[in-house]
């Protein structure tokens, strides 16, 4: 597997590709509506991307992007096999952005506007980069989320206070200090820890989704969309359970039975604690289908994807 995120012009995301994959994307674009592939890897770093962009009957056309808006690079190769050559090279930090096959040429992207400093009192940057930090350490969020966070976080009727440009600024600043930290860590972590447990649960029959949604009233609206063939039940946590998690509060468990039933939900339960317990995590549950399960103790280091 590839240590990139690809997203097409169709709003999908695709984590963690192997090389057979990235070639079938790479193979499908060139039709109206889906000419592109952006790619990132992981952890995303700012101005560090590469993309592909083709349309049915021409060459192929790659940028990559090394740091920095004036180290924007292009070149252009006849077919999709280069294509999957240079990005996969790109994906393994090989020297010469992959293979060194095509030609780059540097592009002249024009001058950049500079971006003002925030004019925030002391109180208010406290609680904006506060509240940043929060989403930043749940680890769910991409940048594009994260600065969107920032720029809407302290809007009030009347006042904007965070431009976009200042909001990417600070969000970029405070990631690059997480993926710094997080160099550091070593093993797996409670999160991934999480994850491998809800992998478990959907390969034996039950909806289990990581943050989902914003809070449990719409969680529990949504859960039953998500459900497959013969799902029996669910577990997911939302938002806010992330956030509780982030601060040290252990992370809370939402489940139940498509039935509808105490037997399903409590036999569901049973299975989630089970899987918790399986990958080395608590989970506390009194076995009362009417109560929620909490995972604790918890330390949420969550690595960044973006």
């Amino acid at each position: 597997m590839l240590e990139i995120v690809v997203g097409t012009e169709l709003g999908q995301r695709y984590v963690r590709v192997g090389v057979e994959e990235l070639g079938g994307l790479v193979r499908r674009i060139g039709g109206e509506g889906d000419r592109f592939l952006v790619v990132q890897r992981i952890p995303d770093l700012p101005d560090v991307f590469a993309q592909v962009w083709h349309e049915a009957g021409g060459d192929y056309t790659l940028e990559r992007r090394d740091g920095a808006a004036d180290r924007h690079f292009e070149a252009t190769v006849d077919g999709p096999e280069a294509v999957v050559a240079v990005l996969t090279g790109w994906a393994r930090q090989e020297s010469g952005g992959g293979g060194g096959g095509p030609v780059w040429e540097l592009l002249d992207l024009g001058p950049f506007p500079e971006v003002p400093p925030l004019d925030l009192g002391a109180g208010e940057r406290e609680e904006l980069e506060g509240r940043v930090r929060e989403v930043l350490v749940g680890g769910y969020a991409s940048r594009a989320e994260l600065a969107e966070v920032a720029e809407e976080y302290l809007v009030t009727a009347g006042r904007r206070p965070v431009s976009r440009g200042q909001a990417v600024v600070l969000a970029d600043r405070l990631w690059e200090e997480r993926v710094a930290e997080q160099a550091g860590w070593r093993g797996e972590t409670d999160p991934e820890r999480v994850t491998r447990a809800f992998a478990a649960l959907r390969e034996a029959g039950v909806t289990a989704r990581e943050n989902f949604a914003c809070c449990r009233s719409c969680g529990d609206a949504e859960i039953g969309g998500e459900g497959g063939p013969g799902a029996r039940g669910f577990v997911y946590f939302h938002s806010q359970c992330v956030d509780s998690a982030a601060r040290g509060q252990g992370l809370t468990l939402l489940y139940g039975g498509f039935d509808g039933s105490d037997e399903t939900t409590a036999a569901i339960g049973e299975e989630v604690v089970a899987a918790f317990g399986a990958v080395g995590l608590r989970a506390e549950w009194d076995r009362d289908p009417g109560r929620a399960i909490t995972v604790t103790p918890l330390e949420w280091r969550r690595r960044l994807i973006g």
